[in-house]
């Protein structure tokens, strides 16, 4: 328990740092909410609440900002973030099978995130490979031309990484 409070104050120090750096610099929110979430992997209401008060600003300034733009998470992300294309020339050629097939192997809803933090599911629109339709990507990594029967061998590799 003293290791779980000791790994958040460390963590609270490095925002406080970042909150110090940009404070009185203008449109230095952005930055500030940005840190927060490679900090703690999103901006949840409690890290909202926190940047709030230390800029003596109101929670609804920075819960604004957050759900505008989209680059802002509430929740964190898991290790492995699968986005798959639901853009035209994806759809027409099978996303929507792929996506059933990923949330039926993964046991969660797109915009989910799996119990073990493995992977977070997300629907996209045109990752810019449509020419490899059906596509989806996993962190930085493309699979193209995808088929619903890719899709335990594709997550198997990285299970097992």
């Amino acid at each position: 328990m003293a290791n779980e409070c000791n790994a958040q104050k460390e963590l609270y120090s490095k925002m406080d740092a970042i909150i110090a750096k940009w404070r009185n610099e203008p449109g230095g929110l952005i930055p500030i909410m940005q840190g927060a979430q490679e900090i703690f992997g999103c901006v949840s209401e409690e890290v909202q609440t926190y940047i709030a008060e230390s800029l003596n600003i109101p929670v609804s300034e920075i819960y604004g900002v957050s759900t505008f733009y989209s680059l802002f998470t509430h929740q964190a992300k898991g290790k492995y973030v699968i986005g798959l294309c639901l853009g035209t020339a994806c759809y027409v050629r099978g996303a929507q099978a792929v996506i059933d097939e990923l949330q039926k192997e993964l046991k969660i809803e797109v915009g989910q995130t799996t119990e073990d933090g493995l992977f977070t599911l997300d629907a996209t629109r045109c990752i810019g490979c449509c020419g490899l339709a059906p596509a989806m990507m996993i962190n930085d990594e493309v699979y193209g031309q995808l088929t619903p029967a890719d899709i335990p061998r594709i997550l198997e590799e990285y299970r097992s990484r």
